[in-house]
């Protein structure tokens, strides 16, 4: 099967729960990303047909290239997940993706997410149900391991591979350490070195400079950002630009203030005041560092209408230009 597309060198957004929903993706492909994922999306809600899970299925009424991520231990249910969304999201999606990384209890205890970091058998085998069920490439994402003693991303992604997956992404933790500690960018440069097919990166990419140097470290074939682009989806214009040999000045107060607006607006249309809720979270990360951030993450507690929040951020704008 042949790589999921052949970008030289993709610069992608990771899925994150919560986070990366149909307007933050669209931010960030206006900013330079490659590639986005929808956030994690349970096989078995599918299978059950839950009206809740198919809402994160949602992509650009004027398309945009996106992976569908699934979790799940069964293979069965893998299987029927991925060929239902290949088949009622026809031409949506450029690949399904696989979490085999995701390190949250409330996944890893019932056997799924990174917790299948200790069953490659069973890991493998989802794969070769789901790469059998469907046309669209299928890639896995992965953990270090399960824990310190049990780092095994080479010869699980080896099981992967041959499982029929089109690529691999290695987070360079273990699902133990969550996002605690440093990533070990050497265990990525591993599994590169040991696989054939194309090998991506995560983990502790904040700056562009943090992009190329895990590049050249491990040789990997892309790159996914995931906490890095937290209230930052100008960082994928920077890594495209340094990528290319470029660079691009950092975002001024007054880019972030409004690119925040564009986003809020976005999320209005999209989810109404529910969107106005998860708003908050994201304005505080767009405005972390900046002078007065904590006043202005206190007043985001009672913003709960666009109209309030611009008047709040427009004001702390003004503020800021004394």
């Amino acid at each position: 099967m042949s790589a999921p597309f052949q970008t030289a060198f993709p610069i992608m957004l990771a899925p994150m729960a919560g986070v990366t929903d149909m307007p933050f993706r669209a931010l960030c492909r206006e900013m330079g990303c490659d590639m986005a994922y929808t956030e994690m999306v349970s096989a078995s809600g599918l299978y059950n047909k839950n009206a809740k899970t198919k809402l994160l299925l949602e992509t650009h009424p004027q398309g945009e290239p996106c992976g569908a991520q699934l979790f799940g231990g069964d293979p069965a249910v893998m299987a029927y997940a991925a060929a239902w969304i290949e088949n009622e999201c026809a031409g949506r999606f450029t690949l399904i993706d696989i979490n085999m990384g995701c390190p949250a209890h409330k996944i890893t205890r019932g056997g799924e997410g990174g917790a299948l970091m200790k069953n490659p058998a069973l890991a493998g085998a989802i794969v070769g149900r789901v790469a059998d069920a469907v046309k669209l490439p299928v890639t896995v994402k992965i953990r270090a391991g399960w824990d310190k003693g049990g780092v095994n991303a080479v010869s699980f992604a080896r099981v992967m591979q041959e499982s029929g997956a089109a690529a691999v992404c290695v987070h360079g933790r273990t699902a133990v350490q969550q996002y605690c500690g440093k990533a070990d960018w050497g265990v990525i440069g591993e599994v590169k070195a040991a696989l054939t097919i194309p090998v991506w990166g995560n983990g502790d990419i904040f700056t562009a400079k943090d992009a190329l140097m895990m590049r050249a470290r491990t040789g990997i074939d892309g790159v996914l950002v995931a906490r890095g682009a937290l209230g930052n989806p100008f960082l994928f214009r920077e890594i495209k630009a340094a990528r290319d040999g470029k660079s691009v000045a950092p975002p001024a107060i007054r880019e972030r203030v409004h690119v925040a607006l564009r986003h809020a607006a976005m999320m209005q249309d999209y989810k109404g005041a529910r969107g106005m809720i998860e708003m908050r979270k994201h304005i505080a990360w767009y405005m972390r560092g900046c002078k007065g951030c904590a006043i202005l993450r206190g007043k985001l507690q009672a913003v709960r209408a666009y109209g309030e929040l611009e008047e709040l951020l427009l004001g702390y704008l003004a503020d800021s230009a004394r």
